[in-house]
């Protein structure tokens, strides 16, 4: 049997929402967040603004769809990275995929965690299956088999130094995207610098003089 005109129609739809997501997107990344609005969308996409209401509130309800699927892409690129098996190996191969998924990407990075704070935050709210909670629980998951085998304090807290190791990457990630110029230090150096200092602590660190030992 052949697609009733329903179905039809509802195709239809659905190839024009992810048309306009597409040339959005397409957009966002040539120009900028910024450059987005739904009358210049409306213009490339060859369709009077009012047929975009039909699909998008505004334009923040299309930049919150382009957030959740740049972030999809972003959990994409690390979770095979987190097949390794041995915990300190695959904390360097999710190091080394966040930090280049947000180099490679730049646009889709500050629209995901630069752009917007309510955009950024909705992603961690709510439902744990979204892309953002899946994403922290990859990196978590590092500390927790360390300290499930015994490498890893009891009293340790695998959650907050998942936490403090997205802020350093992601401070190196916004780093590079916003100040290229400060320092000579490439992200790749100074990711492999947080992680063996994460790891191992400040190199040759000595107590000052006159501390007691704990």
């Amino acid at each position: 049997m052949g697609m009733g005109i329903s179905e039809r129609k509802e195709r239809q739809r659905a190839e024009l929402r992810e048309h306009i997501l597409r040339v959005a997107r397409e957009m966002v990344v040539k120009e900028g967040f910024a450059a987005l609005s739904m009358r210049k969308l409306a213009d490339a996409v060859e369709y009077a603004p009012a047929t975009l209401y039909l699909h998008f509130e505004n334009r923040e309800a299309i930049a919150r769809e382009l957030c959740i699927r740049g972030f999809e892409e972003f959990l994409a690129r690390l979770e095979p990275a987190a097949v390794e098996p041995e915990p300190l190996a695959r904390l360097k191969v999710m190091a080394a995929a966040y930090v280049a998924f947000g180099l490679e990407h730049p646009e889709t990075y500050r629209l995901i965690f630069m752009e917007d704070p309510k955009l950024s935050a909705e992603l961690f709210q709510g439902t744990q299956d979204g892309a953002g909670p899946r994403s922290f629980g990859l990196l978590a998951s590092v500390f927790v088999d360390l300290q499930t085998a015994g490498r890893l304090a009891p009293e340790a807290q695998p959650a907050r130094l998942a936490e403090m190791l997205w802020a350093g990457l992601h401070g190196i990630v916004s780093l590079k995207l916003t100040c290229a110029a400060f320092k000579e230090t490439t992200a790749e150096m100074l990711r492999d610098t947080l992680l063996e200092t994460l790891v191992h602590g400040l190199p040759g660190l000595k107590p000052a003089r006159g501390a007691r030992a704990r």
